[in-house]
């Protein structure tokens, strides 16, 4: 059996991951328990000069990580990725930077990063590389040798050609990525928009059922959009949901009988996740439903993160200023419409939170998937659900067709939502709700890694990309690879038809970024 090599940005330390149930870190760490894996990135330590890999091991699994380099930290992780990187991926370059020295330790960074594997790899290795901090990783193995099977998985979205062209170094960064055997994304409009750009500026050839042609060699692009595990943490909601911490909230509503309604937000703090326009269409309700003051309580949760970036330290000063305005205008002495917490809570805590809320705001501009929308509809009750308010430029909205969708640029459209959904009979809740539970009920975090790793052996088995992969592996139990147990398998490209078990939410430490 293949061994399965995963990189990433953060590796994150053995006891961390095996506590992180539920979330893409362990999932990934299963699979290579099974398989036997190396789990390779950054430490997230900082030191003065480069040192040698640190190994430590769990079971099956290795741990090899790297430190950065103060200037390595600021320039390839602060800078290109996550001011440059991160918003253009977006499509939000109004937050963009760019300098070219940024881009080449970007550069020098994913090289330093394949220098450090590539003794490390055998032959027959699985290699799947994760997100936007290492587009440069394929090309980089390629150079020095390696041939073994690689797949790239993008967690965010994937921009127009228009989009991307505004950064400099895309072009370059395009044709590294295609140096890979299966790119993967979390929605048929990533697909179609990172075709697109292959083609126009990476010299790409579109072929039938997903293939690109890129100088001779076969690309495979794919969708596979993430997923929870729905099941595990709707048993935790439940249990949370009687918990002290959820008890404390509800009472500080009034109870649950005659009490205010819930409103709940969790998020990171990033300006992607529309922050400061979902709390204007709140204000908008304020405005516009007086009826509903002292009816309804707004929570937001958003935890800070990248406070070493500018444009994450202004979100926080706008957020804060834009909740204190609402409080002090709409307050009562009995009654505080906004309540604004900057750091991260307990999952399962969040999780009783979530079965508490009558309303799930999940707004983001722009969102590869959002765990946060799936996870909020998993914790509820299903003889009294709340109701899902969904952006239509997040990913998941594409999966829960029966959340309210909306425009999170449109203060009233987002008012008017939160009215429906305030105001929505117990029938319209729990019929909406039943459909969005269909869509991710079945659906695992494992399943979508057992799915990915499998249409990777396929693809590089096939005739036109051979790697020294048998043509017929045998899959994890007997059948042939890229079928997994739930017969999950990845559509090609230009598929309506996207079955696939995303995007680890963006409030629990369960990202590798």
């Amino acid at each position: 059996m293949n061994r399965l090599v995963v990189v990433s940005n953060r590796v994150p330390a053995p006891a961390a991951a095996g506590a992180q149930a539920g979330g893409l870190a362990v999932a990934l760490e299963a699979l290579m328990e099974r398989r036997g894996g190396v789990w390779f990135g950054w430490s997230g330590n900082i030191s003065e000069a480069p040192g040698p890999v640190r190994l430590a091991e769990s079971g099956r699994v290795k741990y090899a990580t790297v430190d950065l380099t103060a200037e390595e930290h600021e320039r390839y992780y602060n800078e290109f990725s996550n001011s440059t990187l991160w918003p253009l991926l977006h499509s939000m370059p109004e937050l963009m930077t760019f300098d070219r020295r940024n881009a080449q330790i970007y550069r020098q960074v994913n090289e330093r990063l394949a220098e450090e594997l590539q003794p490390m790899l055998r032959a027959d290795d699985l290699i799947w590389i994760h997100d936007y901090h290492l587009m440069s990783m394929p090309q980089a193995l390629r150079s020095r040798g390696v041939r073994a099977p690689i797949g790239f998985f993008l967690h965010i979205p994937f921009p127009s050609a228009d989009m991307l062209a505004s950064v400099p170094e895309a072009g370059a960064l395009l044709r590294d990525l295609l140096a890979a055997d299966l790119l993967g994304f979390q929605t048929a409009n990533d697909v179609e928009n990172f075709a697109e750009v292959a083609c126009r500026i990476g010299n790409a050839l579109r072929m039938p059922n997903g293939w690109l042609n890129v100088g001779g060699r076969r690309v495979r692009l794919g969708v596979f959009p993430v997923e929870i595990e729905a099941q595990d943490f709707a048993a935790i909601a439940e249990d949370a949901w009687r918990a002290a911490p959820t008890e404390r909230l509800r009472r500080s509503l009034g109870g649950s009988l005659g009490g205010q309604r819930l409103v709940l937000g969790v998020d990171r703090m990033d300006p992607t996740k529309g922050l400061l326009q979902r709390i204007a269409g709140y204000r908008r309700l304020l405005e516009t439903r007086p009826e509903l003051r002292r009816r309804v309580t707004f929570l937001q949760i958003a935890a800070e993160s990248r406070k070493d970036v500018i444009a994450y330290r202004d979100l926080r000063n706008a957020i804060e200023r834009e909740a204190g305005s609402i409080n002090s205008e709409f307050s009562e002495p009995d009654w505080m419409p906004l309540r604004l917490v900057a750091r991260a809570g307990a999952r399962s805590t969040v999780a009783g939170y979530m079965r508490e809320a009558r309303v799930g705001l999940v707004t983001p501009l722009r969102d590869g998937m959002n765990l946060v929308a799936k996870e909020y509809i998993a914790a509820q009750d299903p003889q009294d659900p709340g109701v899902l308010i969904l952006s239509r430029f997040a990913g998941a909205a594409r999966q829960l067709g029966s959340a309210l969708i909306v425009n999170p640029h449109d203060a009233d459209e987002v008012a008017d939502a939160l009215d429906t959904a305030l105001n929505m009979s117990l029938t319209d809740r729990q019929a909406r709700w039943r459909e969005n539970w269909a869509a991710i009920q079945d659906a695992s975090a494992l399943a979508w890694g057992r799915s990915f790793v499998g249409a990777l052996l396929r693809t590089a088995a096939g005739p036109f990309n051979a790697r020294g992969v048998s043509a017929n592996p045998p899959g994890e139990n007997g059948m042939l690879a890229g079928a997994d147990s739930l017969g999950i398998i990845a559509r090609p490209l230009g598929s309506r038809d996207v079955d696939l078990a995303d995007n680890s939410s963006s409030l629990h430490p369960r990202r590798m970024s």
